[in-house]
């Protein structure tokens, strides 16, 4: 079982214009997560998919390997789709969020784990949730589960509704998941995932991972601890300056 790491980066963002190419440390965002991507031992190859010149050369600068790619994808998902259409050989991709500057090689190695079991069509990661605040908080999707620990549900609202209890009371009387944004794929069924039409579901919570559940995909997800520190704007950044460099 052969898996390639990639890390789907574009220049262009609502929130964060030219985020993988800002400085975190002396070091731009896209080359501390290529860095530790390259320490998953899992992983046979690890390729950074662009659509913007500055993050090919710069990616090039520092002898990392790094693929051009259109720029009509709406997703880092139909990103990593066209890097599995053009470097074959691969079993597993796994789609690693290029915004995540210190997520944890080993998290990868997890993931990757997953594909051990031949039923496994698409994993992901998911995180106990121990505070209110990220079980209230929308940018922070939830997930249930099924007795086999794959996924049924995505929502930004606190789900399962726990009730007769006050929802400072709801974390004591069972266990809510953060979904971790990294994603393990069977080539094969990546491929297909891009030709579904966006889905209701997805729509309505925008959230791509609902479109396949909507139509019969199963994903599989493993339990990680690691708190990942994702950097979506400057006050994202702002605040890993000052937990990380101070």
């Amino acid at each position: 079982m052969k898996a390639i790491g990639i890390i789907p980066a574009r220049y262009e963002s609502s929130r964060f214009p030219g985020k993988p190419l800002v400085d975190i440390g002396g070091m731009t965002m896209i080359q501390r997560v290529y860095n530790q991507v390259k320490h998953a031992t899992s992983l046979s190859e690890v390729v950074v998919a662009t659509d913007d010149q500055r993050i090919y050369d710069h990616v090039k600068s520092f002898a990392g390997n790094v693929v051009m790619t259109r720029k009509d994808h709406q997703s880092g998902t139909d990103r990593c789709a066209e890097v599995i259409e053009n470097i074959q050989g691969f079993d597993i991709a796994i789609n690693i969020q290029g915004d995540e500057p210190f997520i944890d090689p080993l998290q990868i190695d997890l993931l990757v784990s997953c594909f051990t079991r031949p039923e496994v069509q698409i994993a992901t990661l998911i995180r106990q949730i121990t505070t209110v605040d990220d079980l209230q908080n929308v940018n922070k999707p939830k997930v249930v589960l099924n007795v086999l620990q794959e996924a049924i549900y995505f929502s930004r609202q606190p789900i399962p509704y726990y009730r007769g209890k006050e929802i400072n009371e709801w974390l004591q009387e069972t266990a809510y998941y953060n979904h971790i944004g990294i994603y393990g794929f069977k080539a094969e069924v990546l491929k297909e995932l891009t030709k579904l039409p966006i889905s209701k579901l997805e729509s309505a919570e925008s959230l791509e991972q609902l479109r396949w559940i909507e139509n019969g995909y199963k994903i599989a997800t493993a339990i990680s601890a690691h708190t990942n520190d994702p950097i979506d704007t400057p006050e994202d950044l702002d605040l890993i300056l000052k937990k990380y460099f101070k």
